[in-house]
């Protein structure tokens, strides 16, 4: 899984990779994350993960997809498709206000994907490195 992550430009998988395996396992043990992953033929084909945050300015949480990856070779297949659906339902069950992602300017098949689906550009996203 980490290797699928490093994948979508998420950090490399260490040679002693247990520092992020147990990141990941603290991940899936926490209340507010779930991780979702899609099987095509048996075998891998992609992964969500999903967090449910406070913000101020709501009463209800929002949900957030912060990892949303489909390897290449399933891709168009409709993975990725029900990984969303996998989290818009899971965030309806939680009376979320709304299911929000992030994607890299250059992902313009995302995009199409995600817009398709029925999210709408909202805004930008800075960040700054630490």
């Amino acid at each position: 899984m980490l290797d699928l992550m490093a994948s979508l430009g998420r950090p490399e998988v260490e040679s002693d990779s247990a520092a992020q395996e147990d990141v990941f396992l603290a991940h899936l043990a926490h209340p507010d994350a779930m991780v979702f992953v899609a099987e095509v033929e048996g075998a891998i084909a992609g992964a969500v993960s999903l967090w449910f945050r406070p913000r101020l300015n709501w009463r209800s949480v929002e949900a957030w997809i912060p990892d949303l990856y489909v390897d290449r070779a399933y891709r168009r297949r409709g993975a990725a498709r029900v990984l969303l659906d996998a989290c818009a339902a899971a965030a309806r069950e939680r009376g979320c206000h709304r299911l929000s992602l992030e994607s890299g300017h250059e992902r313009l098949e995302a995009h199409q994907l995600y817009e398709a689906y029925g999210f709408t550009n909202a805004g930008r996203f800075y960040a700054l490195k630490l």
